[in-house]
């Protein structure tokens, strides 16, 4: 496995994966009206390339082969008030291919994040995951992450509840 920042030709695939693991991670908690509300807002191919296009955003993926495993967004931009570390960045999203769950996607990709905001000389790392994802929500714990606030999400017509998690970017776990 190689994890490689996403170019322009990455679209579709990114795109498919996207949405495919969001549903994968989510739909069994939520009305699927509000997931497909979500879904195709969110993962449409004209908004992935505008993000991948968009100098605040850096993606990473996770690849072995052709396969693509997972990936990471992250994005540069004003952190959640709850942040309060200096010189923060967001962990937009992360996320492995269903099939890729428990094959050290995740453990890749965070390390590369970490790995991208220390050569971005950002100092705290942040994130949101709603506060039902108890898996998410312990896989950040054992990076070091802590709750910090919390926001809401709007999933359809649902109002969520993420937590904000932070950490030092230099954090020693």
């Amino acid at each position: 496995m190689e994890i490689r920042p996403a170019t322009l030709s990455d679209v579709g695939p990114l795109r498919d994966l996207a949405e495919r693991s969001f549903r994968a991670a989510f739909a069994d908690q939520n009305d699927p009206a509000d997931m497909d509300a979500y879904v195709l807002e969110t993962f449409t191919s004209e908004r992935v390339r505008a993000e991948i296009d968009d100098p605040d955003n850096r993606f990473l993926l996770a690849v072995d082969g052709g396969a693509l495993l997972g990936y990471a967004k992250l994005r540069d931009g004003d952190a959640d008030p709850s942040v309060t570390g200096p010189a923060p960045i967001e962990i937009e999203r992360i996320y492995a291919a269903p099939e890729s769950i428990g094959r050290g996607v995740g453990r890749a990709l965070m390390q590369a994040c970490l790995d991208t905001a220390a050569a971005m000389d950002r100092e705290t790392i942040w994130l949101g995951v709603w506060e039902r994802n108890d898996r998410a929500i312990a896989f950040y714990e054992r990076w070091g992450f802590e709750t910090v606030g919390a926001h809401g999400f709007q999933l359809g017509s649902d109002p969520q509840t993420d937590l904000v998690m932070a950490r030092a970017v230099g954090q020693i776990i």
